[in-house]
This record gives C-alpha cells, structure tokens and sequence, in this order.
C-alpha cells in the first residue's frame, strides 16, 4: 500500500474509534482523500509535501471539473481535518490548510414542504389498509409506508435511524423512542399519538402477514442489512407523493426532516430544543433553519409592536 494510502487509513481509523464515525461519513471521507491524493500524486507529490498553493490548486481543479461551491467546501473540510491530523500526530511539522479560506457559498435554504402537503401524504399513504379485498403484501407495505410517514414526521429521524429502528421500538404504546445517532450518541425522540397508532397498525399487519417473527427489525426486508433500504423508502416516498400530487422533486425521507424542525420552529419550538430532536451535535447545524425564525420574528414585532403596522 503506498504510503500516502497508509496515512489515509490511519485518519479513518481514528475516525471511527475515537470519534465513532459512521460508516457512510468514513466512506464519504474516502471518496474525498482518494481523490485528493490522486491530484496530488500525479503532480509527484503527497499528503507530507503538499503546501497551501498545492491545496489551493487543487481547488481550482474541482472548480474546472464543474464541483458545485457546496461540493468543494465539503472536499476541503475532508482535507484539513486529514492535515491536522497529520500535524498532531507528528507525521509533519506544518498544517498547510490552517489558513485556506472555504470558496464563497450562498445561504442556501432546506427544501421543505407545507404542512398541507405533509398530510396529503399521511392521507393518501393510508389509504386502503384496512381493505380486506386487497392482497395481504399489499396492505402491509401500505402499513409500512404510512408508520415510515408518521414516525418520520413525528420525530425527524434521519433516514438511516428510521430504517434501522429495532423490533422492539414503541411497544405498548410507549410515547418515547431511544435513537442512537451519529458517533453513537443517545437521545430520547416523543411520538405523536398518529405515530404510535401507526406502529400498532403496522405491527398487526405484520403478525397478520405473517412476519412478525422475521428478524431484529421493525421494518424487515430482503436486503444486505436485513432491514428496509434507505434507498427502497425513498423510491416508495416518491411514488406516494405523485399519488398525492406533489412533484418529485420536492420530496425526499431528508425534506420531511426538514419540515419536522421547519414546522416546529414556526411554531414556536425553542431552537436548542429542535437541535436536541434532531440529533444535532453543535447548535450550529441546526441555525440553517433561523430562516424560520426570522420570519416569525419579524411577524411578532409587526403584529404585536404598538407602531408594528404605521407605515414609514
């Protein structure tokens, strides 16, 4: 293995146990170093001999190779935690990314969706299973759509939390749930009443089906994981909104997570309170959504404030 490979693997590996990265986030930073290196190589050079103009360099070539503002900044990130982590293990006596300055990026807004819409969903998800006439597989996937809906909506879990939920997730309508999130932190995420109706509905259509037995996993399926797929419930999420009128493109398992903070925020929801439901480590991920509160604000000073609606 070359030796700039070699460095890589050992950034990953601390990655994972010291700071208890998920699989995908390892497999992303690969992606990111990999490429990197490779820029790198081809200039005859490495992680120990590259210097700020290099990195800036490389920058430059992500622009020429069409990466988005986005794309570029998430690159960067991957590569200066990788040369600080080099620095502090010693490995060299510099860190040239400490001064590089991340390429301009517009606010951009999280794609959500109007409360109206979430229920279109919920309704027609819903619809047929408690029609004997349909097939049993048919109504226990309607079953399983609709409990993804509402525990999604209730709780704002990332996909990759929802699909793994275990068996044994709000038994005897339990109102709380207990997620293990990213880098294995633990938090406690209420269920809405509509949620936990749901979980029953699902749970007897299993034994109905069947299939109450078949694994570890609330959502059982015939895949690698033994559970449902990330990507199977994004391509049924995408057939119930053309079922209920609403454009693909507006819709995905991360959108209703982003109505989830969305809706509570407009609301009324204190911001540290949603961070804590989201699962977010630093305060500061969850400020996308200050957009929500700025809004409201503006509207409590208009409509509350003694001269709120004069005219200037």
């Amino acid at each position: 293995m070359a030796p700039a490979a070699r460095l890589a693997n050992l950034f990953l590996d601390m990655l994972a146990s010291e700071r208890g990265a998920a699989q995908n986030t390892l497999q992303a930073y690969r992606r990111d170093l990999d490429d990197y290196i490779a820029f790198l190589a081809a200039r005859k050079s490495g992680p120990l001999q590259a210097d700020t103009d290099a990195i800036r360099s490389y920058l430059a070539d992500l622009e020429t190779r069409g990466f988005k503002a986005t794309s570029a900044a998430r690159r960067l990130s991957s590569i200066r935690q990788f040369h600080k982590f080099l620095y502090v293990e010693n490995r060299r006596g510099d860190d040239p990314a400490l001064v590089i300055e991340g390429p301009k990026q517009g606010r951009r807004l999280p794609k959500t969706l109007e409360v109206k819409d979430v229920l279109k969903l919920l309704a027609v998800s819903a619809e047929g299973i408690d029609d004997t006439r349909r097939p049993a597989g048919e109504r226990l996937r309607a079953a399983r759509m609709h409990c993804l809906l509402e525990i999604l909506y209730a709780t704002g879990l990332r996909v990759s939390e929802l699909v793994s939920l275990p068996l044994g997730a709000a038994t005897s309508g339990e109102q709380m749930l207990v997620i293990k999130g990213k880098g294995g932190r633990e938090r406690l995420v209420p269920l809405s009443p509509p949620a936990i109706a749901a979980i029953a509905r699902f749970r007897n259509a299993l034994t109905d089906f069947g299939a109450a037995s078949a694994g570890p996993w609330l959502f059982p399926a015939d895949s690698q994981s033994g559970h449902l797929t990330r990507q199977a419930f994004a391509r049924d999420l995408k057939f119930v909104a053309a079922m209920a009128g609403i454009e693909s493109r507006l819709i995905s398992p991360h959108i209703l997570r982003h109505a989830f903070a969305s809706h509570l925020l407009q609301n009324g929801a204190d911001l540290r309170v949603v961070q804590e439901l989201l699962g977010h480590a630093d305060v500061a991920t969850t400020q996308i959504y200050t957009h929500v509160l700025d809004e409201r604000v503006r509207a409590m000073v208009r409509d509350l404030h003694p001269l709120g609606d004069e005219q200037v």
